[in-house]
């Protein structure tokens, strides 16, 4: 069991977060320095030893913890000490390629209309391939993820901006300007049959039908059937108690 550290310990690693390096974890302060609480969440219980993390242990560091630095507004979190925060600013040498990733179901609706943002103001971009998988991990366990040519993209329009080492941000890139795993195939449609349309029963392997007429035929001879297949001796039968009924009683003669 892994032991849970120290509200102290807690509030130095989100100090860092907040204040120095939050596109070392994938985030992206607004212009007041906020992120969303659930956003930083997510990227704490990545870390090893703070899976644990919930909202209430922030709510325990604003309690007992006297010289933090942290300021906590409804769902929003920011450091008090925001010198070092890196700035969003335009990036005039972008590198050539860069990663992002979208939701598995919306990939074929991107691949054609391209990235817009989703949750964000910008789409957030990496130059790390690996941590643009852990930022989309987040949002969907098997997302997709996309290669951005940034030249190709530039010349259609896009303006990169840099928040960090290694975050980028645009506010949108076109359909063109990244590559992405095949798309899936899409699954034939099931052809229709009329609701009316007779229907033969198909016999099954170790079952069998009784068919009355045939059943009839074998047991009654051919010598004693009528012209309609049935038995003659009880036609007999039923031809003198019809006759008997006919007959004149006793007592009328």
């Amino acid at each position: 069991m892994t032991l849970q550290r120290s509200p102290k310990q807690l509030a130095k690693l989100i100090e860092y977060v907040l204040s120095r390096r939050p596109d070392e974890f994938g985030l992206v302060t607004d212009d007041d320095g906020y992120i969303k609480i659930k956003e930083l969440l997510k990227a704490i219980k990545e870390e090893e030893g703070f899976r644990y993390v919930r909202r209430s242990h922030l709510d325990e560091i604003m309690l007992t913890v006297r010289s933090h630095s942290l300021e906590i507004s409804q769902d929003v979190i920011r450091s008090k000490l925001r010198d070092q925060l890196p700035r969003q600013a335009y990036a005039g040498n972008p590198p050539k390629l860069l990663y992002t990733c979208v939701r598995r179901k919306a990939y074929p609706h991107v691949s054609e209309k391209g990235i817009r943002p989703a949750g964000f103001s910008r789409v957030i971009l990496s130059s790390n391939p690996k941590l643009a998988e852990r930022m989309g991990s987040r949002f969907d366990r098997s997302a997709v993820l996309l290669t951005v040519q940034v030249q190709i993209s530039v010349d259609k329009g896009v303006v990169f901006f840099q928040a960090g080492e290694e975050i980028f941000l645009a506010d949108f890139i076109p359909a063109g300007g990244f590559t992405g795993p095949p798309l899936p195939k899409e699954k034939p449609a099931m052809k229709k049959t009329d609701e009316f349309e007779d229907r033969q029963p198909q016999r099954q392997a170790g079952s069998f039908y009784i068919d009355l007429k045939d059943k009839l035929d074998k047991t009654v001879p051919k010598s004693k059937r009528t012209s309609n297949g049935t038995d003659r001796k009880n036609d007999g039968k039923r031809m003198k108690k019809q006759k008997r009924k006919r007959e004149r009683p006793p007592w009328r003669r």
